[in-house]
């Protein structure tokens, strides 16, 4: 399985990337949000999914694991496929469509082309309590790659302290904001007085 590309962008446009590494060319399907991400660079790591089927074989690229995670729990709901999960992720970002499905806002999610009634409800059905319990997230998103380990060792303590992933996400980024370089202690400490 592939997990990530990195290389140079060869072409850019809002629903496709080219992508050379090594003399070859990928071919990335994207969403809006990756694109806008990615606008203006000349080298780039995107995140991948790879979608095969008996006919077909694509590569569908993000330019975060946090939107790749929610692009897979999207697309495990029965009726949504890979199309209508880009389509969403184009049209709303990543924390609004986690807050939609939470707050159960059919009209939110059904504005999206290509989502009816019935595809909003069973989103918000099958997935309210699997990004509630912080599933489709990544906690150490936009956070320096020298914080990881501290990151997931302070998240995976909070976690069984029995706070949720999203909750946790949000109070250790304003922790990091404040204490860039803080220690895995420092981060449990400082979240808990936020959560």
């Amino acid at each position: 399985m592939i997990d990530y590309i990195k290389g140079d962008v060869v072409e850019l446009t809002p629903t496709l990337l080219i992508l050379e590494t090594f003399g070859i060319g990928y071919s990335i399907l994207i969403s809006l949000q990756t694109y806008e991400a990615l606008e203006g660079k000349e080298n780039v790591t995107i995140y991948i999914h790879h979608y095969i089927r008996e006919d077909m074989e694509l590569y569908y690229g993000f330019a975060t694991k946090d939107e790749r995670e929610l692009f897979e729990l999207l697309i495990s709901v029965s009726g949504i496929g890979v199309a209508s999960a880009r389509m969403l992720l184009s049209s709303l970002n990543s924390e609004e469509i986690r807050n939609a499905i939470i707050g159960e806002d059919i009209n939110r999610i059904k504005s999206v082309k290509g989502i009816g009634v019935k595809s909003a409800q069973r989103l918000i059905l099958e997935l309210k309590d699997k990004i509630v319990k912080g599933e489709g997230s990544d906690a150490v998103l936009l956070m320096k790659e020298n914080n990881k380990t501290e990151i997931e060792e302070a998240t995976r303590a909070l976690i069984m302290l029995g706070f949720s992933r999203p909750n946790i996400s949000k109070a250790i980024q304003a922790v990091l904001k404040d204490h860039p370089n803080a220690k895995v202690e420092e981060i449990i400490k400082a979240s808990l007085q936020r959560l």
